[in-house]
């Protein structure tokens, strides 16, 4: 059987279907629109948050990107994208497969505030400046750990790249990452890769959160 992913457009759940991806896996795509299909009682069966990701697996339902990761490498992986436990890399893996989520918290609340807050009246400028600056300085960590390496960690490409890979995937549509050269040159490796492109919406596709190049040039 193949897994069942539920999915909305560059959210969340472009993480597990980037690392499906990179895993080769058959994955049936359940597609919604952000916003209220994600709150149907049927849906909420599955995640009680009526939130995305969330993967079906035969039996086994989850529902946290980070768990998926996991997940998914633990049980489908080669070798290739895990590391596992006893690996002297196993440690670092595990901090940079979450630190994505460090990331994603502050692009999430610009996001509402750019987005799903359609009033401009009720958009405040002091948490749009406030999680700018978070969010910049999450970057300013990968740019200093960057140093002299291609991705996270120093044997190569992992499924933690695939995490914060996503996290600064949407991070570039509220700050300039041409400012942080590393990370935009890492950025830019990640963005081609084959497995990232098979995750991203065609150009025309409805029901895309972001229909912007950028966010953080507007007001």
């Amino acid at each position: 059987m193949a897994l069942t992913l539920f999915h909305c457009h560059e959210a969340r759940s472009m993480r597990t279907l980037w690392l499906i991806n990179e895993l080769g896996l058959d994955v049936e795509v359940v597609l919604f629109a952000f916003g209220r299909e994600l709150r149907s009682d049927d849906y909420l069966a599955h995640h009680p948050l009526g939130r995305v990701p969330c993967l079906i697996d035969n039996e086994l339902t989850l529902f946290e990107s980070g768990a998926i990761a996991e997940y998914l490498c633990e049980t489908y992986d080669k070798g290739e994208l895990w590391r596992e436990p006893g690996n002297l890399e196993r440690p670092q893996w595990l901090q940079w497969v979450h630190y994505a989520e460090t990331l994603t918290v502050h692009s999430a609340s610009l996001t509402q505030q750019a987005i799903a807050i359609s009033d401009p009246e009720l958009r405040s400028a002091t948490v749009r400046k406030l999680e700018t600056k978070r969010l910049e300085k999450a970057i300013e960590v990968l740019e200093s750990h960057l140093v002299n390496r291609e991705y996270l960690l120093d044997s190569g490409f992992s499924a933690a790249d695939v995490g914060v890979g996503y996290s600064l995937h949407v991070g570039r549509l509220f700050t300039d990452l041409s400012v942080f050269p590393k990370v935009y040159a890492y950025y830019n490796r990640l963005a081609s890769r084959e497995a990232f492109k098979q995750s991203l919406p065609e150009a025309d596709a409805p029901n895309k959160i972001y229909t912007q190049d950028n966010y953080w040039l507007t007001t």
